[in-house]
């Protein structure tokens, strides 16, 4: 008898493996990270792009940053220990060339930047050893801030990926609001705060009065109060009170006349009287006795004597 063979049923697909839960765990990973550095940026809030004009929330933007001398600051910290804001300038590395050209520039226009009360810092990713050195060997005025993190470098817009710092500068004021924010070169960034705080109109408006008023005559050809009092005051002595037709400068110069005049007719008795005690006494005298003739010039030496010390009445 013939037995028939059951046909093996057909083997089902074998199922798709499962994902790799390495990818997972990474891609979770990423993921979390990515939202960390978001919100680091801005203490919790996620970061934005700063602009010129935009008013910030201070509390907490940037995080904590380091000074180069070892202090635990904020960016608000810093605004409200200002007189008018703050202006960081932000360099990739302390002691190589473009940034020293550009800490020495912000170093040599110190006072005129900080005239109208803006407090001036360096930001970079440097450590405060490096910074300290950096300050001390170039003589920075200034103090500088150290962000390895690039919390706050990120927070202002100058990070550059993937862990550089762009050179720029940003300019916030004592309100909260940007007053400047660029990227740039060592003397572009020293221009911008320049700019903003109006060195150069300072400089035009320190002009002397007399180019002022110059440039007055010039444009309306008028003559100002200045030009007025200047071309008076060689006529006052002229307007003095006068006697008649002739001015006080006449009067004082023949009184003047008069006066020497005066010393010189004294001068001539004195010479006289004292011709008289080495000759003799005059013939007209011959009626007194040669010592009472005697006594009587010799007072007449002193009196002569006395004008000529005391002055002659005008």
């Amino acid at each position: 008898m013939v037995q028939l063979r059951k046909r093996k049923a057909a083997a089902e697909p074998a199922a798709p493996p499962p994902p790799k839960k390495v990818n997972s765990v990474r891609s979770v990973k990423s993921t979390t990270s990515s939202k960390k550095g978001e919100s680091s940026n801005n203490g919790s809030a996620p970061a934005i792009k700063v602009s010129t004009g935009d008013s910030l929330n201070l509390e907490g933007f940037g995080g904590e940053v380091e000074t180069n001398e070892g202090e635990k600051v904020t960016l608000k910290k810093l605004v409200d220990e200002s007189k008018t804001g703050v202006v960081l300038f932000t360099y990739p590395k302390a002691s190589t060339p473009g940034c020293t050209t550009q800490a020495c520039l912000f170093r040599d226009q110190f006072t005129d930047l900080t005239a109208t009360g803006f407090s001036i810092f360096g930001l970079s990713r440097d450590s405060p050893k490096s910074n300290t050195t950096f300050k001390t060997k170039q003589k920075l005025p200034y103090g500088l801030l150290c962000d390895p993190k690039a919390i706050l470098i990120a927070a202002i817009g100058m990070k550059k990926a993937p862990s550089g710092t762009t050179r720029g500068v940003f300019v916030i004021n004592k309100e909260g609001k940007v007053e400047a924010v660029s990227p740039g070169g060592p003397a572009a960034t020293v221009e911008v705060v320049r700019k903003l705080i109006g060195v150069e109109k300072a400089i035009e408006e320190g002009k002397t009065n007399g180019q002022a008023v110059e440039q007055a005559k010039a444009t309306n050809g008028d003559v100002t109060m200045a030009d007025a009092t200047k071309d008076d005051a060689p006529k006052a002595d002229e307007a003095k009170p006068t006697h008649g037709d002739v001015t006080l400068a006449d009067i004082n110069k023949d009184n003047q006349a008069k006066s020497d005049m005066a010393t010189a007719e004294v001068a001539a008795e004195v010479a006289d009287s004292a011709q008289k005690l080495d000759v003799g006494v005059e013939p007209g005298a011959a009626t007194a006795t040669g010592n009472e003739a005697k006594a009587e010039v010799a007072a007449e030496v002193a009196d002569s004597a006395q004008k000529l010390d005391g002055g002659v009445q005008a």
